[in-house]
Order: C-alpha cells, then structure tokens, then sequence
C-alpha cells in the first residue's frame, strides 16, 4: 500500500517546479497514521436532495455509498454528524470554506479582494468542523471576480490559500484545490487545472491537494486518461459527472472505464466523489452504483484520519 511522504511548507514567494515532486508521492498524504478503506462519496448537496439534509447520511449509507461530502454541513451540528457517520460505517471525505452568500449566487470568496476576513471566519468554522467530524480536506472557493483587476484577485487568492495551509500546517486536514469550469460556474477564477497545478506547486502536494472533476476537464477539453498517468499524485479527490449534461455515470460520452483503470494503474488512494445532477431523483439514477463498488477502482485504500481521534482548533 502506497502512503507517500509528507513535504514541508513552500513560501508563497518561491515557486517550486513540477519536477521537485513528481515521483516521491503518487498520492499525498494528508495527515494521516491510519489508512481508510476506499471510498465512493455521495455529495449531498446535489444526491437525495429529495430529503431533509439530517436524514442524508442515512440514505447514502442505505444505498451503497460508503463516504459523503457537503461544502457546507452546519445544519447538522459537528457532533451529531460524527455520530451519524460512526453510526453508518461512513466517513466524511471533504468540505468547503469561504462560499460566499448562497442568496446573492455567489460561489467562493477567497479571490475577492476586501473579503478576506469574512474568507478566514469561514475557514475557521469550516477547519474546525472538519476535525471534529474526521474529514481529511477543505477547499478554499475561489469564487467569481468579476471586473475586479486579475492582478489583484490573483494576490487576493494566493494570500488566501496561503493563509489556508498556514492554518493546516501540522493538522490531519489539508487545503484541496478545485478547477471550476466556466460551463457550469460562468467566470469562476480558478477554472482550469493548470492553473490549479501552478497553485499547487507553490506549496507542495503533500499541502494542497487537487480535486479533479470528470466534468469540469472535459468541459475544459482536458484528456484525464493520460493526465492522470502524468499528476496522479497530485490528486487528492475525485469527483463523478458525465460530459455532456453533468449527469449519471452512462448519461454522457466521458470513459469511465478508461478512467477508472488509470485510477488502478497509477495507485490513486483517495476517496471517488459523485457530484452530478440526478436526471430524475436519486435512487431512480443509482443503477450504476453496483458496478463501480465491484471495480478495482474501489478497492484502493484512501487517506483518512481515525473519527474516533477528534480534535478542535
């Protein structure tokens, strides 16, 4: 089993080539002294919406998936989510900091300049809840600049995410990057994942992490079979959506199989998170579900940190 090495903090200032991490760690490890059984996460933000949110780790559970994620979990209180997950065997795979104003349809803060306070007190509360539940990776949203000058949302960013990894430092949490298509988020700053690699290789993968999102790359005309081959260790979560439409596994025109065999090939050990749009309800789109348990792909184990060890910042 391939755990991976840690990597010490980078200076914003000083950025480090790809080539000073490529083959030390084909996945990061984010904290950990225990190692997770792999797991399929339902986001329930987009799956069993159909229900009130405290009933969704339940469901999940109930159909087959052994993990979830939520950016933003705080209806269900820390300690009552624990026990939800110990309860059902699960695990919380990852969540957000810094969404901004859902009302307002906002989508992250942490490249809006002069929203750097309310960026912190959201990361604060997002850490925290994280240790408290067992969830390995938080993920600093970019959000939407608008016309505000690239050059300083740029630095907003960096400063942000800096700020992030300084606060992670030492913890089993580890800040997790995400390339936001503009198909489905219209000018979302970090939409690609190139330049997410850039963010990353300021900092190491063993402090940031990248969330890749089968949607968003072939959105992005991004070819993930041999992407991976080349950044597996880079990766530190997997999200499911099929291209076109953000749908079901089978719905689209994205290889899956090929996919999830570059996944094997390369010893991916993070958690496979599913976040689409059910064409109808949740349960009614799920036929695809027992196949991908049965895949290799999900036998693969993932970095976590032991529930039961809680802490607080």
């Amino acid at each position: 089993m391939r755990t991976g090495v840690g990597y010490e903090l980078i200076s914003a200032d000083r950025t480090c080539p790809a080539s000073h991490f490529a083959g030390r760690s084909r996945s990061p490890v984010h904290g950990s002294n225990m190692m997770l059984k792999q797991r399929l996460s339902a986001h329930i933000g987009y799956l069993l919406t159909e229900l009130p949110f405290p009933e969704r780790v339940a469901a999940a559970a109930e159909a087959g998936f052994t993990a979830v994620e939520h950016p933003q979990p705080f209806g269900v209180e820390a300690d009552q989510m624990f026990l939800d997950l110990k309860l059902h065997g699960m695990v919380f795979s990852q969540i957000a900091a810094g969404t901004g104003d859902p009302v307002k349809g906002e989508k992250g803060l942490a490249a809006l300049p002069g929203r750097e306070g309310e960026f912190r007190d959201s990361f604060h509360q997002s850490l925290e809840y994280a240790l408290r539940v067992g969830c390995p990776l938080i993920h600093p949203m970019a959000g939407v600049p608008g016309r505000i000058d690239p050059a300083e949302a740029k630095r907003t960013y960096l400063k942000n995410v800096d700020y992030a990894v300084e606060q992670t430092s030492g913890l089993p949490v580890k800040v997790l990057i995400e390339a936001i298509s503009h198909a489905a988020v219209p000018g979302y700053y970090m939409s690609k994942l190139d330049d997410a690699v850039i963010v990353q290789d300021i900092y190491g993968p063993g402090n940031v992490s990248l969330l890749v999102d089968t949607f968003h790359a072939a959105a992005n005309g991004v070819d993930l079979i041999p992407w991976v081959a080349a950044n597996a260790y880079r990766i530190g979560h997997v999200h499911i959506a099929d291209h076109p439409g953000r749908h079901e596994p089978g719905t689209g025109q994205f290889p899956f199989e090929q996919f999830l065999q570059a996944l094997v090939t390369e010893e991916y050990e993070g958690a496979i998170g599913f976040e689409y749009i059910p064409r109808t309800d949740t349960n009614s789109g799920l036929g695809f579900l027992r196949a991908w348990k049965q895949h290799p792909a999900s036998s693969i184990a993932a970095p976590g940190f032991d529930i039961t060890a809680r802490g607080q910042i």
